[in-house]
């Protein structure tokens, strides 16, 4: 599962891009040395940079400058360096207002690929609950609606079908965040209903890795990771621990990059979505989806080395 490319691997990639990507749908490369690795969503050939952003807590906000201000430097610094996946719900309070309101105020709007989620039950909710979001984020159509928890998961994924044939959305998907829903997950993954499923996964919760994630690979749907970092308890376990001194051959400068280049390594995984509201975190993120990702050798090693703390 080693993703790097050399140089001459690019080349050829940027020679041949539209026959690569038919050959390998989830490709990971950077066609410069400082631009994120992208990976290529199987049901378009459209690439995405492989780290978004989260919203869960940290877009809850009020209309205070002193929350927003922030807010707005985060995604300021998430484009500047690469990302565009923004990930939302209606179950995060206010966060699909404020992100769509300071993506309009930033002059960024444009910029983001726009991933939020139906959490309802019964067709007409969830078709009020959508158009509601849709207004919300302030975009007359959505690049990506999700089925959160798996709420009612057959009645709107038939109304995004619909949505989708309308060109109101341009991707349909489900989530979960728990491993005991890995199984039905994948049932709807090999069913081939949805372009992408969201889950957790990290270096401490591996489930996924058992058949979660090679069917999603499989069966040609992309994958959003989300708790990544379990919930900040991956920091709390590595609180005053010093990196190892070979991360740094895999462009590892951060706990942060280790944990979020260890999910990237696995080449079924298309963007992860760690949340945060600090303009320095965000840009530490960021630099995870660059440079070389850890073959299999330095993953069994990353495992072993937090095991061991």
């Amino acid at each position: 599962m080693d993703n790097k490319l050399t140089r001459r691997d690019i080349l050829k990639l940027i020679t041949c891009a539209g026959t690569a990507a038919i050959a390998n749908p989830l490709l990971s490369f950077s066609m410069q040395d400082n631009m994120m690795l992208q990976r290529i969503i199987p049901a378009s050939g459209e690439r995405l940079p492989v780290v978004g952003l989260g919203s869960w807590l940290q877009f809850d906000v009020g209309t205070a400058s002193a929350e927003r201000e922030p807010l707005k430097e985060v995604l300021r610094k998430m484009n500047e360096h690469g990302g565009r996946l923004i990930d939302s719900s209606p179950m995060y309070g206010k966060a699909e207002q404020v992100i769509g309101d300071l993506a309009t105020e930033t002059g960024l709007a444009n910029k983001f690929f726009y991933a939020t989620k139906v959490w309802t039950t019964g067709k007409q909710s969830g078709i009020s609950q959508m158009e509601s979001s849709l207004n919300k984020m302030k975009r007359t159509s959505i690049d990506l609606i999700q089925v959160h928890n798996l709420t009612d998961w057959q009645t709107h994924l038939n109304t995004l079908k619909d949505w989708k044939q309308q060109g109101k959305v341009r991707y349909t998907g489900i989530t979960h965040y728990t491993v005991s829903a890995h199984q039905q997950l994948q049932q709807i993954v090999q069913s081939k209903a949805v372009d992408f499923v969201q889950f957790n996964y990290s270096i401490r919760v591996r489930n996924a890795e058992k058949s979660l994630l090679p069917a999603a690979k499989d069966n040609g749907v992309a994958v959003i990771i989300n708790e990544p970092f379990e919930s900040g308890s991956l920091f709390n376990a590595v609180k005053g621990k010093a990196l190892p001194t070979w991360a740094a051959e895999d462009g590892i400068n951060s706990w942060a990059q280790f944990f979020l280049k260890y999910i990237l390594s696995h080449p079924a995984v298309n963007c992860v979505i760690p949340g945060t509201s600090n303009p320095v975190h965000v840009v530490d993120n960021m630099q995870a989806g660059y440079g070389r990702l850890p073959g299999e050798k330095t993953r069994k090693k990353m495992v072993e080395y937090i095991e061991s703390l």
